[in-house]
């Protein structure tokens, strides 16, 4: 299918252009919420090869249920490694949604699902990135390694009115492949940001973050960070939160 095609052409090249991704999760009382991870992909349009399986000529406005992706797919991904197959579970829990005018200069990607417990979406970035997995399946393909999805895990945690998010490196050599394989893209990618939004069901007492912002009503947290400095060093990225009692 043309979507597929597209899915996987965009995210093979995403990581070689200026984007800018959004992590933005939303928190109820109860600790239970929805997370959704983004790029605005606008000025990826032209970076697009200009071939019959990628023009895009027409506005596409879809989402994608991996759930049911995976099981559609099931034979396909049957054959992969047991490594491979436990890439793409991951995807299972979320639907990814679709914008693309190239007419009005926009292409829009958003992942999302609902939770529990925001540990359950911990390394919702490198699933996000996963994605472009989906497309090579759909195709016949074999699926793409992608190092850094290995080298770098995210956790989350929200408990008695506290959040952190953190990051650690699990494998040095996987991440020191990642880093190189950047190189050629440095020029891009330094213009790139990752924007974290968080709302939470209370004011924010104190952060960590000194260069947050805050809503009027002190419960939504802002704070935008250079995408390549983020992948070169991800472990300093720490968001510590506690909200009023």
């Amino acid at each position: 299918m043309k979507l597929f095609r597209i899915l996987a052409t965009v995210f093979i090249t995403v990581l070689f252009v200026a984007c800018n991704f959004t992590e933005e999760i939303h928190f109820k009382e109860d600790g239970t919420g929805k997370m959704n991870i983004g790029f605005d992909g606008g000025e990826l349009l032209q970076m697009l090869p200009s071939t019959d399986s990628t023009k895009l000529e027409e506005v596409i406005d879809s989402t994608i249920v991996f759930k049911d992706m995976l099981l559609e797919k099931k034979d396909s991904i049957s054959q992969l490694s047991p490594e491979q197959q436990a890439e793409l579970k991951k995807l299972e829990p979320f639907s990814l949604h679709m914008l693309v005018n190239a007419e009005e200069g926009i292409m829009n990607f958003e992942m999302f699902t609902d939770f529990k417990d925001v540990s359950e979406v911990n390394d919702a970035f490198n699933t996000f990135q996963s994605a472009s997995s989906v497309g090579s399946v759909a195709g016949g393909k074999s699926m793409p390694k992608n190092p850094s999805n290995e080298a770098t895990e995210v956790s989350y945690s929200f408990k008695k009115n506290k959040f952190e998010r953190s990051a650690a490196i699990v494998n040095q050599e996987m991440f020191q492949q990642s880093l190189d394989s950047l190189t050629s893209a440095e020029m891009f990618l330094s213009s790139s940001t990752y924007t974290f939004k968080y709302h939470f069901p209370k004011r924010v007492k104190s952060t960590n973050i000194e260069e947050a912002t805050f809503s009027m009503d002190g419960k939504t947290m802002i704070y935008e960070v250079n995408f390549l400095d983020m992948i070169k060093d991800p472990e300093s990225v720490l968001i510590e939160v506690e909200l009023e009692n």
